[in-house]
């Protein structure tokens, strides 16, 4: 059976699998975010000045604006890219949002802080850290989320893997931007990054031949 001929017999089953893949990769994306959750709280936790921090600090409540515009579209794309007749279009376009954000909040940054503050803040205090720690926390959600995808059928391998992998690094800097104290867009935009990337090229590699079917 040739590929496309595979890939249009599964499509004809739509209805007796969109739901279950989708159930599938819910549950995953939820244990392995607890269990990433597990590891966070055992580790390092919250800041102590979170609640003051969530009610005075727009900065700091937009670490998550972008974490979260990056990590939920990356989740609806995984979504779709479990079956083999999702058509990725422009949809993988919906993985900007986070990143124009990003983009504006450091423009509104850069109007009102001094230029001379822009590199400290830049810099912050948890850089090694920041870029440790997404990678690491992202590992339980990327095993699930590929676990997930194997139980599907994608027609893109490589490109699952990839947005699985910015999936689980959403996740982790969610949890991490609860725990960081520098909440300048600033910082985010140069550390935040590395995790992102990190994940993303390795759901591209391991999706690659993992996901293959």
């Amino acid at each position: 059976m040739k590929t496309d001929d595979l890939i249009k017999a599964l499509a004809a089953d739509a209805k007796s699998v969109e739901q279950p893949i989708a159930r599938t990769l819910a549950v995953a994306v939820g244990i392995g975010a607890l269990l990433s959750l597990a590891a966070f709280l055992a580790t390092l936790g919250m800041r102590t000045d979170f609640s003051q921090a969530a009610s005075t600090s727009i900065r700091f409540l937009f670490k998550f604006v972008v974490t979260l515009s990056l990590a939920i579209p990356a989740f609806l794309l995984v979504r779709g890219l479990s079956r083999p007749d999702f058509k990725l279009d422009k949809r993988l376009w919906w993985l900007a949002l986070g990143p124009v954000l990003l983009i504006g909040g450091i423009a509104l940054e850069m109007i009102s802080v001094p230029a001379d503050a822009w590199h400290a803040r830049m810099i912050g205090h948890n850089s090694f850290y920041c870029m440790v720690t997404i990678p690491l926390l992202s590992l339980a959600p990327f095993a699930a989320i590929l676990y997930a995808l194997k139980c599907g059928a994608p027609a893109n391998p490589a490109i699952a893997g990839a947005v699985g992998g910015v999936l689980s690094a959403g996740i982790a800097a969610t949890l991490y931007a609860s725990h960081c104290t520098d909440d300048s867009p600033l910082f985010v935009m140069a550390w935040y990054p590395f995790g992102f990337a990190l994940m993303a090229a390795l759901g591209a590699v391991i999706g690659a031949r993992f996901l293959r079917w």
